[in-house]
């Protein structure tokens, strides 16, 4: 295609892919999650912060169009964040608010209370708390379905203290029961109606721990999926904690993760549309290209990343022109010189070639230098989109159950083996049987890699955790007269002089001087085999070669013999008389 076509055809191409990518976008999901833990009049809550994080994350990695999330909010604060997410809601299909954090309920109305409450008197929850209304008023533009969860049933300390100004005024333990008025909407409590749910003794509090197990599982009916956490939090609450929901769909399915995805959708595929555009004019490297990429996309990492780009190719243009200019001038300079022109027009053109050349060098200087800002700014992207992409996926395997939650006991405990020997931690070939060696391997594994499975049983916690491990976590072990290199157990080789002693180390050889005796005739006929000897004690083959098998040490280690337990003396001896 020639170059002035290619111009003219490649803002065209972007704006058509930035418009494609636009009508691409199907079922739009967003979510609000809001983690209060910091109170400022009662003590504050460990977990709420975690588990709205944890949450977001979540949202995130099942490719949520938008996830906004929001911590330690005063009652401002939360009011704005409501009616902001009301304008996200409005053209979605799916919209979800998360709240952790204190709930109160007066008189039969729920509250969220924000971390700045003071709540002296029971009127003072109309001015400082925000009623459950008020956020199913934000969710409700949403087409296809209206979820709102609520870790919000802890024990609140504002119901304890609060004074009442009537008498006949309710100041209930938990949240009360509520029927939402809209179809299609549904509203988790933490725990059901007039009972407390607790924070938790871990990082996250028990029932979001069950969510992030079971809601984005693909193709799970929201239905079920509460019904296998409100399984999960009975059993780890010792069923004093029963989560309970409120409201109804039809009879669809209706999943918050659509069934068997192609692939996961990481977060990183968020702008993949903009990504594709940016990789177009990067190809093409023409400032009509960058400049129609930043009339679609004029803000956003891209955009500052495009004006990079921009700034590298206006430093060529300007050393383009600078050189140029250098040219003419020496050439007029030559020219001049070459007619004889006056002294005064020569030195005229002497100054101008100086000058242009002065303006071409740091022309080279400036276009090095954007250069240079260009690659670095295309090596962080580079690194920055592999980093998401790779932290996204690990993010959807570990917070979507796989395949491993089926798999048959004999199988899980063949899967556990196999992963256990990947990562150094098993060396046992029993497949399909949970052996002690198979109990040492798992206790291994926690050793090194800081955690707790219960290493009498496999299960499918311990699968997944030692699944995350990409290398070696155990330490290679060798036996005596060997050491790890890599993956692998290597020979340890002495040099000459030196012998392997029993700690693994190799070690000088200590040759005794022949007593006067042994100076005599027969010392001349000892040399040789005792030399023999020392060479053999030095390259760890005495025990063959010193003497008929089965050899002087293994005689002189016998039961029998006069050195049992004492196998430095034997080596000795044999080094000095081989034959014995």
């Amino acid at each position: 295609m020639p170059r002035a076509l290619r111009r003219m055809m490649l803002p065209l191409v972007l704006m058509m892919l930035c418009l494609g990518t636009e009508r691409a976008v199907a079922e739009k999901r967003v979510a609000l999650v809001i983690g209060n833990s910091k109170y400022e009049k009662t003590a504050p809550l460990s977990n709420p912060a975690n588990d709205a994080t944890l949450i977001a994350e979540m949202f995130n990695a099942v490719g949520f169009d938008n996830v906004e999330l929001r911590r330690d909010l005063k009652v401002n604060d939360m009011r704005r964040a409501l009616r902001d997410f009301i304008d996200k809601s409005r053209d979605a299909d799916v919209a979800v608010v998360y709240y952790a954090g204190h709930g109160i309920e007066v008189d039969g109305v729920n509250y969220l209370v924000p971390v700045d409450a003071v709540l002296e008197r029971d009127i003072d929850v109309y001015d400082e708390a925000l009623t459950l209304d008020r956020v199913l008023v934000s969710v409700e533009p949403a087409k296809q379905l209206r979820l709102v969860i609520l870790d919000a049933c802890r024990d609140n300390p504002f119901a304890r203290s609060m004074k009442r100004t009537m008498a006949s005024r309710t100041i209930g333990r938990g949240l009360a029961k509520v029927e939402p008025a809209s179809a299609n909407t549904l509203i988790a409590f933490a725990s059901k109606a007039g009972s407390t749910a607790a924070d938790g003794d871990g990082k996250n509090s028990p029932f979001t721990a069950a969510l992030v197990k079971y809601i984005t599982k693909p193709g799970l009916d929201l239905r079920r999926a509460f019904g296998y956490v409100r399984d999960d939090v009975l059993k780890s609450t010792g069923n004093r904690q029963e989560p309970y929901v409120y409201g109804s769909l039809g009879g669809d399915d209706v999943p918050l993760v659509p069934a068997q995805p192609s692939a996961p959708t990481p977060r990183a595929d968020a702008d993949a549309g903009v990504r594709r555009a940016y990789e177009l004019a990067l190809q093409a490297g023409e400032r009509e290209g960058w400049e129609a990429f930043l009339q679609a996309y004029p803000d956003g990492f891209y955009s500052n990343l495009a004006r990079v780009q921009l700034r590298k190719i206006a430093a060529e243009e300007i050393r383009a022109a600078a050189a140029e200019k250098a040219r003419l001038a020496e050439l007029e300079r030559a020219r001049l010189a070459a007619q004889g022109a006056q002294q005064a027009e020569q030195i005229k053109a002497a100054e101008a070639v100086k000058r242009a050349e002065e303006a071409r060098i740091a022309a080279e200087k400036a276009t090095a230098a954007e250069r240079e800002k260009a690659a670095a700014a295309e090596g962080a992207r580079l690194a920055a989109q592999e980093k998401l992409v790779g932290s996204a996926e690990k993010r959807v395997a570990a917070l979507n159950p796989s395949a491993t939650a089926d798999l048959s006991p004999a199988a899980l405990i063949s899967s556990l083996q196999q992963e256990l020997r990947r990562v150094g931690c098993l060396s046992d070939a029993t497949a399909g049987i949970w052996s002690s060696a198979s109990e040492r391997s798992l206790a291994l594994f926690n050793k090194n890699a800081g955690t707790m499975f219960d290493p009498k049983a496999a299960s499918v916690e311990a699968l997944d955790a030692v699944k995350t491990k990409t290398g070696r976590v155990c330490p290679l072990t060798c036996g005596n007269g060997y050491r790890p290199e890599g993956d692998r157990c290597t020979r340890i080789a002495c040099r000459s002089g030196y012998h392997l002693n029993e700690e693994g180390v190799c070690q000088k050889v200590a040759v005794n001087k022949p007593s006067s005796r042994e100076e005599g005739e027969g010392s001349t006929a000892r040399e040789r085999p005792a030399a023999r000897a020392v060479a053999a004690q030095a390259s760890g083959t005495y025990k063959q070669c010193m003497g008929p098998l089965p050899g002087c040490y293994e005689r002189a280690m016998s039961s029998s013999g006069a050195f049992r337990g004492n196998p430095e003396g034997a080596r000795r001896w044999c080094t000095r008389a081989p034959t014995c």
